[in-house]
């Protein structure tokens, strides 16, 4: 029988060098670089053709978008033009309006002054040269009288007449015969001739103090213009309708 000799106690394993955690690192790294790209190659093989119709599609409505733009801005400055020439139109409206309003109220005014004359000179009355029609006196609150003189002409019918009025007041004063003239009137020296300009008729107004005591009797009137000077007298009690003949005092 054969002896075996026991197991040694000791066993030599040889020492293997130990792997660097940097290397694994950089093979993990590359091995998840490779990945993504193979990833995105094969994405991009797959939706190349898509890619390329969403480009033309974009394209396309970039395009119609600029051309709605470029029309929204021609509408806008349409609308803009419109609502100017509405602005003028309508201006332009209320200006005709005014206008003819005031046409008509001339010639309201034209008929109403041509019915006066008529009734004035009378429809067949011989044509007359430049003439007083009518001198009224009426009291005032103040005691001033007011005066309306009314100047016709129907010789040169169209034509204008033009020229300054005055006028005195002839009664009796402290028993003497005395006559008031413009400048007394008026009560200031160097009055200023009341002027008138016509083509058929004309009536001028104002107001003149008479002194106390004074008794008015006639009232005469001058005008002075572009013909022959021209002298009319009334008598008072015609002249002054409503109002006292004799003037006593002024309250």
């Amino acid at each position: 029988m054969v002896k075996v000799p026991p197991p040694p106690r000791y066993v030599v394993v040889p020492q293997r060098a130990p792997r660097s955690p940097l290397r694994w690192r950089i093979a993990l790294g590359a091995l998840w670089a490779a990945t993504l790209a193979g990833a995105w190659a094969l994405a991009q093989y797959r939706a190349a053709p898509a890619l390329g119709a969403t480009r033309a599609e974009l394209a396309d409505a970039r395009a119609a978008l600029g051309r709605q733009q470029r029309e929204l801005d021609r509408l806008r400055q349409r609308e803009a033009t419109l609502a100017l020439s509405d602005a003028i139109s309508r201006k332009a409206n209320r200006e005709v309006q005014r206008a003819l309003a005031e046409r008509e109220e001339e010639i309201a005014n034209l008929r109403e002054n041509l019915a006066f004359y008529e009734r004035l000179v009378g429809a067949t009355a011989q044509p007359k040269g430049l003439a007083v029609h009518a001198a009224e006196f009426r009291r005032e609150g103040a005691g001033t009288w007011r005066y309306q003189v009314t100047l016709t002409q129907s010789l040169n019918r169209g034509a204008v007449s033009s020229g300054t009025l005055k006028l005195a007041v002839e009664g009796v004063r402290a028993g003497k015969l005395t006559t008031v003239g413009w400048d007394e009137l008026h009560q200031r020296a160097g009055a200023p001739a009341q002027r008138y300009s016509f083509r058929y008729f004309q009536q001028l107004e104002g107001s003149v103090m008479l002194p106390v005591g004074f008794t008015p009797q006639r009232v005469r009137v001058w005008l002075s213009g572009d013909g022959a000077p021209v002298e009319q007298s009334f008598a008072w009690t015609e002249a002054a309708a409503g109002g006292n003949a004799r003037v006593a005092a002024f309250h």
